[in-house]
């Protein structure tokens, strides 16, 4: 079964790519022209598997076209390049509204009591099955390559986190050893940010990495794409391990 998968998708990459996708891309996703010759024909490769193996739904009246599709799978793809990848293979559809979400959930008032809420989401990433995205952030975050912000970038990068099936701020990695130093300079640099955070100082981590683990990680892997110089600097060590698990030094491009 493995094998017919692994044919499957071989097959897929090296499939012509479309040039009205690569279009898209070109005017979409600024990050695309950060990529050398090699890493733009790699994940033009995992960007025909990934539309070929995911469903894509609109949501609120929005009809999804090919530049919805594209322009997400690129970037998430981004985060693929260079590591031996099974494509996120606990999601199947990608959920897209027009703009931002109202998303349920709920309140514990007092032990044993709760309210529901309603909350103002962008994105949303389930651990089986589904991951959600408002499309205007998805395009906004996209053309802003310097923000630190990225919708995209911060769902998959949860995607990633729950391939060993826990949502903990640690994906899946290559070697057992690797978790002693991932746990210790991540917690680091997560007990910093909130440090941070609860005393009003500004850091090149967004606040909200301070949640908890999980949100932490995706946060850290936004900055790491998108002001990769900066984290370089600021959380060198954090950096460097980032640079470890996605195989890529994104300062060394910009």
């Amino acid at each position: 079964m493995f094998s017919f998968k692994k044919r499957r998708r071989e097959k897929l990459r090296n499939q012509s790519f479309p040039p009205a996708w690569l279009e898209i891309i070109e005017k979409n996703v600024p990050i695309y022209h950060r990529l050398s010759g090699a890493d733009k024909k790699e994940i033009q490769g995992h960007i025909l598997v990934f539309l070929a193996e995911k469903n894509f739904e609109g949501c609120g009246g929005l009809e999804v076209t090919d530049e919805i599709k594209v322009t997400i799978a690129a970037q998430a793809c981004v985060l693929l390049l260079h590591r031996e990848t099974d494509y996120y293979p606990g999601l199947y559809s990608i959920l897209v509204y027009p703009s931002a979400f109202i998303a349920k959930g709920h309140v514990e008032l007092a032990p044993g009591y709760y309210a529901e809420t309603e909350q103002v989401h962008l994105g949303e990433s389930w651990k089986h099955g589904a991951l959600i995205l408002s499309w205007d952030h998805v395009l906004a975050n996209a053309g802003d390559v310097d923000d630190g912000h990225n919708v995209v970038l911060h769902e998959f990068a949860h995607q990633l986190d729950i391939e060993d099936g826990f949502a903990n701020g640690a994906p899946a990695l290559p070697h057992r050893s690797r978790y002693v130093a991932w746990a210790r300079i991540l917690e680091k640099d997560y007990s910093k940010l909130q440090k941070d955070a609860e005393e009003g100082r500004s850091t090149v981590l967004d606040e909200y990495g301070a949640t908890d683990p999980a949100e932490f990680f995706a946060v850290a892997t936004e900055c790491f794409f998108e002001k990769a110089v900066q984290l370089q600097r600021q959380h060198p060590e954090l950096y460097e391990e980032l640079k470890l698990y996605f195989q890529q030094d994104p300062a060394q491009a910009e």
